[in-house]
């Protein structure tokens, strides 16, 4: 599988056939490739200000993993599964959740800058938006949340999706669209940009 992240393309099977032959700059290409989405993902999923140290963590226990890691797996999922296991852990550690505004405020953070040439008003209002759905989307439980913000906000297909979470193909189907149903009743003007799912 090829990816392209960060300016980077990595062959990823012969790049991790390179680290289990003891190349150490082979995981440093993996670690230059899915950072931006480790941390997008680590600050979505409340991490704030820690996703940093987060997202660190999640690169050392990938490593150490690797051994486990089936061939043919795409790398992504399987590094975001422990982006949300060590997220989960180091909420729990400190002893807190993230606020609302801290998680709209991680989240808008992360966001491309807007270039000097768009439109105010439609910028404005693309934040207005997000902001929104972030609001809305603390109203979903835990499962429903994590679906939509792996589907859409981490922008990654079902296969991957259900790869990440550890669910079956048919879960994230089922899930994802009693999600989007909610939503839509929170929030009518939300569109995801694939149409949801009728579950199983």
């Amino acid at each position: 599988m090829r990816t392209r992240e960060g300016g980077r393309i990595v062959d990823e099977a012969a790049v991790i056939a390179r680290v289990r032959t003891g190349d150490p700059e082979a995981y440093a290409d993996l670690v230059r490739a899915h950072t931006g989405i480790a941390l997008r993902a680590a600050r979505a999923l409340g991490a704030g200000a820690d996703a940093e140290d987060v997202v660190q963590q999640a690169f050392f226990k990938a490593y150490c993993s690797l051994g486990r890691f089936r061939e043919g797996m795409a790398f992504r999922p399987w590094l975001l599964s422990i982006v949300a296991n060590e997220t989960r852990n180091t909420v729990r550690a400190a002893g807190r959740r993230r606020t609302l505004a801290g998680r709209e405020a991680a989240l808008i953070e992360t966001e491309p800058l807007i270039p000097d040439s768009a439109d105010p008003a439609a910028a404005a209002l693309e934040i207005e938006r997000r902001v929104a759905l972030l609001r809305a989307l603390e109203k979903l439980s835990e499962e429903h949340r994590l679906v939509v913000t792996y589907r859409y906000l981490l922008e990654m297909d079902e296969p991957e999706t259900a790869e990440a979470l550890g669910w079956p193909r048919g879960t994230v189907k089922s899930r994802l669209s009693r999600a989007l149903r909610k939503l839509g009743r929170l929030l009518p003007e939300f569109e995801p940009r694939e149409g949801g799912e009728e579950g199983e």
